[in-house]
């Protein structure tokens, strides 16, 4: 029940985000759990009704795997509008699900992602100008690992 008085936030649907990634590079186990980083590639493709681009390569998700398999993502990373704006985006979130559906993820399987939790939570810094809106809300954003890509949806919290 929602309390009287409250405002419930809604979404806005910014863009859909598909890119390649490299082979992961394995750091080791920790004393937090297993770390590893996953180069980003150049050009992977933004699409959406509020901005659209390209991926800026020479970026890497920084990942740690807890003892729970509670994989924690820690991308930082930058789009090019196709009006040739830089914006810096640092996507932090979580990914798990059962172990049999992260196994399959693991070895390169294609798997729903309706099968498996993946939320981040970007951040975004634009210049003044055009987009400097995406510096004054809150995003979430949905996920979906393949054996060499990721997709990610973006909505704005309203």
């Amino acid at each position: 029940m929602i309390p009287d008085g409250a405002i419930k936030p809604g979404l806005e649907f910014v863009y859909e985000a598909e890119g390649d990634l490299d082979p992961p590079i394995p750091i080791g186990e920790t004393l937090d759990g297993t770390r590893r980083i996953i180069p980003i590639r150049n050009g992977g493709r933004v699409e959406g009704p509020l901005i659209s681009g390209s991926l800026v390569g020479g970026a890497s998700d920084w990942q740690l795997t807890r003892p729970d398999g509670v994989t924690v993502a820690d991308a930082i990373y930058a789009l090019r509008t196709d009006d040739d704006v830089i914006i810096q985006i640092r996507n932090r979130g979580l990914r798990h699900g059962a172990p049999e559906v992260m196994a399959r993820l693991a070895a390169g399987e294609d798997v729903d992602p309706n099968a498996y939790y993946f939320r981040t939570v970007p951040e975004f810094i634009a210049p003044k100008g055009k987009y400097e809106w995406m510096n004054n809300s809150i995003f979430i954003c949905s996920g979906a690992r393949f054996k060499a890509g990721i997709k990610l949806w973006v909505w704005r919290v309203t």
